[in-house]
């Protein structure tokens, strides 16, 4: 067998974030007087980059000195919020142990600031078990761009067409199929509907295990 990677994203694929986001969100959008919806929510927020977040919502390009600064402060208020209530989705180390000891390769590759990468990885103890851990400081396209999966192929040394990715938002599903990898879709935020066509589909990690990946990579 060729060498074989997993990569997932973090947010709704690893960790069921999103609904701490949203309260992080509501509450630095209050600060600010920022209007917004719940419908908003899912069609603006989930799976983005924190750029065209703030852009959206404040109606204005948001760049440069001025994103870092209320990024750093949106998620600060979003890392205070979840710092104690750090839990995978259901089965997810479970799974993660058998690619390990199946000999695959595994990462993630998250839009999400480092500093939220590090407080998940540190609280599950992934970096003994990931072999590439990118988050937003590491690439230049944010996806949809599959910028994160391509440079994290590269890393582990392994070819696109021999990886699978995680995913839960249509930008992410996007990236994953854009850099030519299986994209399993994980319904934590979205339907079925709501994504774009995946190879295939789980609530949670209990509905797939490392045969079911070698039958994908297979197809």
């Amino acid at each position: 067998m060729s060498q074989q990677c997993v990569i997932f994203d973090m947010d709704g694929v690893i960790c069921h974030t999103n609904p701490h986001h949203v309260v992080a969100f509501e509450e630095f959008f209050k600060k600010y007087n920022i209007p917004y919806t719940q419908e908003e929510f899912e069609e603006h927020m989930y799976g983005k980059h924190n750029s065209y977040i703030m852009t959206h919502f404040f109606k204005r390009p948001i760049t440069g000195e001025e994103l870092i600064k209320l990024e750093d402060e949106k998620e600060g208020m979003f890392r205070e919020i979840y710092k104690d209530k750090v839990e995978t989705i259901p089965h997810y180390m479970d799974f993660l142990s058998e690619l390990k000891s199946r000999g695959f390769k595994t990462a993630v590759g998250t839009s999400a600031p480092r500093a939220n990468l590090d407080l998940i990885a540190n609280s599950l103890k992934l970096g003994e078990k990931m072999d590439s851990m990118m988050s937003s400081e590491d690439v230049t396209y944010h996806k949809p761009n599959p910028e994160v999966y391509l440079k994290s192929a590269e890393r582990v040394g392994v070819s696109p067409s021999d990886c699978v990715v995680f995913e839960d938002s249509f930008s992410g599903v996007t990236a994953g199929l854009n850099a030519g990898m299986k994209v399993v879709g994980v319904l934590s935020t979205h339907t079925k509907e709501e994504l774009p066509p995946c190879d295939f589909y789980i609530n949670d990690y209990s509905e797939i295990n490392v045969d079911k990946i070698i039958e994908l990579l297979g197809k």
